[in-house]
């Protein structure tokens, strides 16, 4: 398995940027501890971690990641499809999400692997995920955030982005996509260091992928 963790070189000039045009923001940076957001450097295996995790519980995600590692050894394209259908369902996985796992790793062996994903916009990146079947928007969000690091992402249907914005914003009562949308505008081009301490405000465990 991948052990080494990438991190965001542009996470200290962020915090600067954001604590000094946002109040509120700035005391969260100050009273949490001081951790940053990392990559595993692997955008595939945070792919199919990301199917793995769908529509199911944290724990209950960890326990079939971790009886798919063991099946599959690293998790690449080439150890995934030498599986059957059978073998990937048996690690608790629903028939669903093994068939899109094994469309995911089929599309990655036939050219998507070539593609030089840290140098492509935003967009562009999204365009291509969005484009496999099982992916949505907000997973491929999730992709720009935590395999590529990008800065400026703003997933406006997360749900631990939103409680996050109204606790801190709102004394917790909810606020439109607009006003949520407005508060982030302070935030760039660094939105995405915005949305990571959201997610700490509600929940102390750092979010990884």
């Amino acid at each position: 398995m991948q052990s080494h963790r990438e991190v965001a070189d542009w996470w200290c000039e962020g915090k600067l940027f954001i604590a000094k045009s946002d109040k509120s923001m700035a005391k969260i940076i100050d009273t949490i501890d001081d951790q940053q957001l990392q990559s595993r450097g692997d955008l595939f295996a945070t792919l199919i971690k990301s199917i793995v995790g769908q529509q199911i519980s944290v724990v209950a995600a960890s326990a079939v990641w971790e009886r798919l590692s063991d099946l599959v050894g690293q998790i690449t394209d080439e150890n995934i499809l030498k599986k059957s259908h059978k073998e990937l369902r048996d690690v608790g996985l629903s028939n669903r999400k093994v068939e899109y796992i094994i469309g995911i790793s089929e599309e990655w062996r036939d050219g998507l692997n070539e593609l030089k994903w840290k140098t492509m916009s935003d967009d562009e990146v999204l365009g291509k995920l969005i484009s496999l079947r099982g992916v949505g928007k907000w997973t491929a969000q999730m992709l720009l955030i935590f395999a590529l690091l990008r800065p400026d992402i703003f997933p406006l249907d997360d749900i631990g982005l939103i409680r996050g914005m109204e606790k801190v914003y709102n004394s917790g009562n909810p606020l439109d996509k607009n006003a949520l949308i407005e508060i982030s505008n302070s935030w760039k081009p660094y939105r995405t260091l915005g949305v990571w301490y959201m997610w700490r405000v509600v929940d102390s465990e750092v979010v990884e992928y």
